[in-house]
């Protein structure tokens, strides 16, 4: 009979605690794979279609709950297989954003039902928590509301946490930015100040024209005169012509010739200073410096070779010198009383030196130029 009694109670205490277990809450957990490195959600993959069915089935059990905002969905991001902490944070949250779009897709909830969080630890996967209530009752209401505010206060503290370490990152990314901006404004701060300087080292782009002048010609009581046109830094089109008239000795002696020669020019080196050119050379003479006067034409070209010396902004002073063919096709004469009288022709060729100069260049516009 005691017994019986005993048992008896066993069950009715059993019964008449049921009620009370049945208000404790069921904490459930669905696991979702990710291929490693990938953030793609394939549902089929590593039964993960499974898992996303009784996902959905306890979604609709409680909608009214987790819509009414007492139940949230802990979603969990997690990737560890890239290889720095901030790629695995990021491909954690895409992870978990598709598995959340998927459950708004197909169970028609909204972002603010999830709480989220991403880790750049332990694999590759994401988990969607419920705390689900299986039955409540007037007298586990106060306990279950004090369970949900202190999960709260832990998820809004962790929310906090993140937007301070972000903030942080943030704060450390525009320093760093604005120093290499300042970094960047000093370089060309700099550079502008270098530009600014005069130096031997600058390239002269500030001219198209200049005006020349061979001073060895001028010496020689022979006036000359050229124009160069500088298409770029590095080729010029120069010509220079030359012409003089002189007679004395009640005009039995003479001295007279023209000439023109047009020359392409290759500048070279960081100064644009050297340069190597190609000319051609064609005029008339007529020298009388002696009995025999000689009359005719001359003809020829070859390479030049020179350096440009910088003596300011405008003016420079180019040395120079042609090595290459002439041929000159000429009449030699006499005068006797005062008439010309032929005396034979003759051809010359020459190879050699066929130019030379010391020349002064007026950059024209160089001295406007800022």
């Amino acid at each position: 009979m005691n017994i019986l009694r005993k048992i008896t109670a066993s069950v009715l205490l059993s019964l008449l605690f049921m009620p009370v277990l049945a208000e404790q809450k069921a904490d459930t957990t669905y696991t979702f794979r990710f291929v490693r490195t990938d953030d793609m959600f394939y549902v089929p993959w590593k039964n993960n279609d499974t898992e996303l069915a009784r996902l959905l089935e306890c979604i609709e059990k409680n909608k009214a709950t987790i819509l009414n905002g007492r139940l949230p969905l802990l979603v969990d991001g997690y990737c560890n297989s890239l290889g720095s902490e901030a790629e695995n944070l990021a491909t954690a949250k895409i992870r978990a954003n598709r598995v959340k779009s998927e459950l708004i897709t197909r169970a028609e909830i909204k972002e603010e039902n999830f709480i989220t969080r991403n880790h750049a630890t332990e694999g590759d996967f994401v988990t969607v928590r419920l705390t689900v209530p299986v039955k409540e009752t007037a007298a586990t209401d106060a306990e279950a509301e004090a369970r949900r505010k202190a999960e709260a206060e832990r998820l809004e503290a962790e929310k906090r946490a993140e937007q301070e370490r972000l903030a942080e990152e943030q704060r450390k990314a525009e320093e760093a930015r604005l120093a290499a901006e300042k970094a960047e404004a000093e370089k060309a701060a700099q550079q502008n100040t270098l530009a600014d300087t005069p130096s031997e080292t600058k390239i002269t782009n500030d001219y198209h024209l200049s005006l020349r002048a061979n001073l060895l010609r001028w010496a020689t009581l022979t006036p000359d005169l050229g124009l160069e046109w500088r298409i770029c830094p590095s080729l010029g089109i120069a010509v220079n012509g030359s012409w003089t008239s002189w007679s004395w000795s009640d005009k039995d002696r003479r001295y007279a010739l023209w000439e023109v020669a047009p020359e392409v020019r290759y500048y070279m080196g960081e100064k644009k200073a050297w340069y190597l050119g190609a000319m051609f050379r064609a005029g008339q003479f007529n020298y009388k410096l002696s009995e025999t006067g000689k009359q005719g034409d001359l003809m020829g070209g070859g390479i030049t070779a020179g350096y440009q010396l910088r003596l300011n902004k405008a003016l420079d002073l180019d040395f120079n010198l042609g090595l290459g063919y002439l041929n000159a096709d000429y009449e030699k004469y006499e005068v006797i009383d005062g008439v010309r009288v032929r005396r034979g022709n003759e051809t010359k060729d020459w190879w050699g030196p066929i130019n030379a100069g010391v020349t002064l260049v007026w950059k024209i516009g160089a001295s406007r130029a800022h």
